[in-house]
């Protein structure tokens, strides 16, 4: 039956009848000999559009304009303008019920003074919008007048006197109302362009203020506040998202609890190529597709369009229809937990994987079987030796996707797919569409279907599945035996139930989860249900056999089993692994997590009682302790990740909880663990719920790497492909093509911050000492000290406890202090300077701990800093220090910029403040980039030079170029002459310890005028006095072999008188026996 209502407040009631015959349309036609024409059940009904005919029963006048049409189980609710509420029946019969006055029906903030409240006193108020919440059992309605409320029977009958109404009253420019009844949340649009999101009181029946979806300023600086009123809001059908237009044009999306994923209203959704602004694309009516894959627009534009010709403007202004695309995780369809670690997109014939493309080089036997105790980290078939030498997780990856085409075969049936799962190797996935299952093979890119397609079209997937080592669970519903049933299917046979293990289920299951060896499912009479799975190798096939451990009762919690979003066994609990009575149970299954509408509910097992030890009993046949009652851990969840896990050394990121919030951020449930393994205090609390912010939405969480993996839309501009002239075109370019891109975020630094606040240093610098081998670990330091930085010092408000001092105590435990406070401060404004070196020290004392630690570089990096806060001598004599320690070890290219560094300052550059440092990490030079543009050119780096092509002539030649001219052009020159006395100080110290090695790097490098300091030294240091030290020297500075003794001269042991031993007298050698290179006296000379 299908309700049609008119301008002229008419229903029309028509009625859908088959043809006769076997009559349809759109067959497809398939080649002879094709498999499709053996013929499969139900082929024409899956396969072809049947024909269908219409015909009205009846018409219904209710003599005003139509304003809102509701199905409400056998009834249909109309409002009209007039102000009334018709239930009529869908035959269109009254059933002898007046209609209902909306003003009398009491209204106010609660149900608890409802019977007490206001009535709307005026003779012209009617509904504008309405939308009935299944799971509230409700109204939620937008009046005339711009106020939002919700109306709900307190009885079964639907009269006046039975109807109440509450409304909050601060909301009195409403537009447009959608509910979302998995969450309990409506969703009002207002004329201010935001929506605001409110959730009923279970206690008082109150309107509560969920959340609120808006553009803000700082990202929309143009069009904010411009948007005018909302127009048309869309859950999506899994009811994870929320579609949003308005009335001057633009779409947007966001996440349940007010994430938002896209908006069309800057960059290249707003912006031409060229620069010019487009008008955005106005929407008149939008629908979803099935499973939320597509969303169906009919747009039109409005007559403010003047940059687009006259003759394109009667083509564009025409009503379009739109088809967009959606890719969606698979967390929001199917939250098990087999996989964590991995981003998976599904969308309705691909999946995205968040995956290398080395699994060629992975061996395929390695993953035919699977260790029933794995190791804390796996290796991914798209592993990089690199990384994991590092210990960093493989699953960053690259950029790109690893894209897996569903096969076309089992689409062909089952199209679209509804659920998707990865196992925990990343190896291998599972599909499930309209009916049966595929699973893919990542390391041989095959497909493995039902072989008999009878077996597939009988079963009907309905609580998702998951995988255990080597198996796929999944509950179905048979549909043969019309019994529900838990299925569980080994991957490397043949897919045929002959191959499953079949468990029969009291009833339908809703949600399947696998924890260790244990199988959590969620069923539609509101009872947890938990099973044990073991592997079974006994006969020719291995199986694996499923027996039920333990039942638990949620109806008394539970209003609607429609409300649970996710269902999870975890080894989390109020207590850590200290303090349980049994700790080698620390990581077992302690506690059930269950996401009801969005509170995440917590039942952790009672261990109150006495305690059964392991080792005393079966672990088959062992009672299970019950769980104590469901307690709220948090408000607003989309998403829970948590692990089995164990790592000593990460115990903190291990065996915490991690919460998606929407657009509050996350969460983290984290334990708190004491100091050397010391018994805690009883009245501490162990755990600590921790908020914080990122830039990206959630979808995975790598947790020993301090990682969370998302995916954000990206845009191409393809529109100067197009002319302005093509007016078929314009429509179509209006979007840039979009393409999904991956992305991550480190969250450590704001955890860290959050347990400083909380004064738990200790905590947080146990958790920071963990993550300290992270390669990543130095800017999160860094992103802390900045954040923390540019909080305080740019608040207009007095800080009473500023936490900066706090931070910069904390960074100071790690060795990385001195590089992370200056590279803080190089990207930061110079402005804030003195309230960041306040809190960390003086930069002179900074400098000087460089030079100590022998960190040229960062000393460098220092000295910038005392050039733009101190006078010049400071600088000049700080940078001497530097000068002296740079030569000394022989760092020549920072030599080059402290020789312009100090020029800079004698010629008066440095009097006045210069320009704040880039925000640019410090390079190898010693960060010196501020004058590259002062920079002169310089010989060849003598380190890059094979040590066979320095000699004699190359060391006395003199350097070409601006380095040769350096020294006689500026020798007049006050400055020059104080670095010419350093240079010749440093290069009498080589001469005179007789390192001439070192004596010719340092003139080719700094371009030293060698042959007239020697000329000029010739009496001082160049001359030699103790010739077998000199030469001695010589021969082990540049490895030069010993001079070889003639035969001659050694056959007799008497020459000169004087008896001769094994050790040479190295004056009588020098004295004419033996054969030196003569280009060394001429050097000593």
């Amino acid at each position: 039956m299908i309700a049609v209502s008119t301008a002229n407040g008419y229903i029309l009631f028509f009625h859908i009848t088959s043809t006769r015959g076997d009559k349809y349309l759109y067959e497809p036609v398939y080649p002879k000999g094709s498999p499709q024409m053996k013929g499969t059940p139900h082929f024409k009904e899956e396969q072809c559009a049947p024909a269908l005919n219409l015909e009205m029963r009846k018409i219904l006048d209710l003599q005003a304009p139509i304003m809102s049409l509701q199905s409400v189980l056998e009834d249909l609710l109309v409002a009209t303008s007039d102000g009334l509420l018709h239930l009529i029946h869908w035959e269109g019969m009254t059933n002898g019920r007046k209609a209902i006055n909306l003003c009398t029906v009491p209204f106010s903030v609660d149900l608890q003074s409802s019977r007490v409240g206001s009535f709307l006193g005026f003779t012209d108020v009617h509904i504008r919008d309405m939308e009935y919440c299944a799971t509230l059992d409700g109204f939620a309605v937008v009046f005339n007048d711009g106020k939002v409320g919700f109306i709900t029977p307190v009885s079964s009958r639907f009269t006046a006197e039975q109807l109440h109404g509450v409304w909050p009253q601060d909301v009195v420019d409403g537009t447009c109302v959608a509910v979302n009844n998995k969450y309990r949340l409506m969703a009002f649009g207002c004329v201010s362009g935001s929506v605001q999101v409110y959730t009923i009181d279970n206690s008082t029946g109150a309107m509560l203020l969920s959340h609120k979806l808006e553009l803000t300023a700082k990202q929309y600086p143009d069009i904010w506040n411009k948007t005018g009123a909302v127009k048309l809001m869309r859950w999506s059908p899994d009811n994870s998202v929320v579609i949003v237009t308005w009335e001057y044009g633009g779409l947007s999306l966001w996440s349940v609890f007010g994430a938002q994923l896209i908006c069309t209203l800057g960059g290249d959704f707003a912006y031409r190529s060229d620069g010019t602004k487009k008008d955005p694309l106005k929407i008149n009516s939008m629908s979803w597709g099935a499973e939320g894959y597509h969303l169906w627009v009919i747009s039109g534009f409005g007559s403010q369009n003047t940059e687009i010709e006259s003759d394109l403007r009667s083509v564009v202004k025409q009503p379009s229809i739109l088809l967009f695309q959606f890719i969606k995780s698979v967390l929001t369809v199917n939250p098990c937990m087999s996989n964590q670690e991995q981003v998976l997109l599904q969308g309705e014939d691909r999946l995205y994987l968040n995956c290398g493309e080395a699994s060629q080089t992975q061996n395929p036997r390695s993953s035919s079987t699977h260790s029933e105790h794995k190791p804390s980290r796996e290796k991914s078939p798209f592993a990089d030796g690199g990384l994991e030498s590092q210990g960093l997780s493989t699953l960053l990856g690259h950029r790109h996707w690893h894209v897996v085409q569903i096969s076309s075969t089992y689409l062909e049936s089952n199209w679209p797919i509804r659920f998707s799962a990865i196992d925990k190797l990343g190896q291998n996935i599972a599909v499930v569409g309209k009916f049966g299952f595929a699973h893919y093979s990542l390391l041989t890119k095959k497909w493995k279907l039902f072989g008999n397609i009878t077996q597939e079209q009988n079963m009907i997937v309905t609580g998702g599945l998951a995988w255990w080592n080597d198996f796929m669970v999944l509950a179905c519903y048979n549909i043969n035996d019309r019994q529900e049933e838990l299925r569980v299917y080994l991957r490397t046979s043949n897919l045929d139930n002959a191959f499953a293990h079949v468990t029969k289920a009291q009833a339908e299951t809703l949600l399947l989860s696998v924890f260790q060896d244990m199988v959590i499912v969620f069923r539609a009479d509101c009872s947890i249900c938990l099973y044990s799975i073991e592997r079974k190798s006994d006969g020719p096939n291995t199986t694996a056999g499923i027996q039920v451990l333990q039942e638990v009762s949620m109806s008394r919690y539970i209003p609607h089993p429609f409300l649970v979003v996710s269902v999870t066994l975890t080894s989390v609990s109020t207590e850590n692994g200290i303090t349980l009575k049994m700790p080698q149970q620390a990581r077992g299954a302690e506690s059930i997590m269950l996401n009801l509408a969005g509170q995440l509910i917590m039942m952790q097992r009672d261990r109150s009682g006495p305690q059964i030890r392991e080792k005393d009993s079966n672990p088959n046949q062992r009672k299970l302790l019950p769980f104590c009652p469901p307690v709220v851990l948090a408000q607003s969840v989309e998403s829970v990740w948590t692990t089995c896990r164990a790592n000593k050394q990460k115990r903190h990121l291990l065996e915490a909880l991690w919460l998606s919030c929407g657009g509050a951020g996350m969460k983290v449930w984290l334990p708190l663990f004491p100091r050397d393994h010391r018994k805690p205090h009883s009245f501490l609390s162990q755990r600590i719920m921790l908020p914080f912010h990122i830039n990206i939405y959630p979808l995975a969480v790598l947790f020993e790497d301090a990682l969370v993996l998302g995916a954000v839309n990206d845009t191409l501009l393809y529109d100067s492909l197009y002319t302005r002239n093509n007016a078929r075109e314009q429509l179509e370019v209006l979007f840039p093509f979009c393409v999904v891109e991956r992305t991550s975020q480190i969250y450590l630094h704001h955890i860290l911050r959050q347990l400083l606040v909380r004064n738990l240093g200790e905590q947080a610098l146990l958790l920071a000492q963990s993550c300290a081998t992270l390669p990543y670990f130095p800017h999160v330091l860094e992103l802390m000290l900045h954040e923390v930085l540019e909080e305080e010092a740019t608040s207009r408000e007095p800080i009473p406890d500023p936490l900066l001092p706090t931070v910069a105590k904390f960074i100071t435990e790690f060795p990385l202090f001195l590089q992370t406070v200056v590279h803080c401060a190089r990207k930061t404004e110079y402005a804030l300077w003195n309230y960041l070196f306040a809190a960390v020290g003086n930069p002179k004392d900074l400098f000087e701990e460089c030079l100590m630690a022998q960190d040229l570089d960062t000393a460098a990096s220092y000295l910038i800093i005392l050039q733009n806060m101190e006078v010049p001598a400071v600088s000049r004599q700080h940078a001497t220090l530097l000068f002296n320690t740079a030569l000394e070890q022989g760092k020549w290219d920072l030599c080059r910029h402290m020789i312009r560094f100090l020029k800079a300052i004698g010629s008066g550059e440095s009097e006045t403040p210069p320009s704040t440092p880039t925000a640019q990490e410090p390079s190898s030079s010693g960060g010196f980039e501020f004058f590259r543009n002062r920079s002169i050119s310089l010989s060849q780096s003598a380190e890059n030079v094979p040590p066979s092509k320095f000699s004699l002539q190359k060391t006395l030649s003199m350097p070409s170029g601006p380095s040769g001219k350096r020294w006689s052009k500026d020798s007049d020159c006050a400055e020059n002459m104080y670095i010419d006395m350093m240079l010749w100080r440093h290069a009498r110290r080589l001469l005179e310890d007789v390192r001439l090695k070192d004596l010719g790097c340092f003139a080719a490098q700094l371009g030293f005028e060698l042959i007239s300091w020697l000329c000029k030294e010739r009496t001082r240091a160049a001359r030699v006095d103790n010739f077998v030290i000199a030469l001695k020297r010589l021969h082990k500075d540049f490895l030069w072999p010993l001079p070889i003794i003639p035969a001659s001269s050694i056959s007799s042991p008497f020459k000169n008188g004087k008896y001769r031993t094994g050790n040479v007298d190295f004056m009588s050698l020098v004295q004419g026996e033996l054969y030196f290179t003569p280009c060394i006296y001429t050097f000593c000379c």
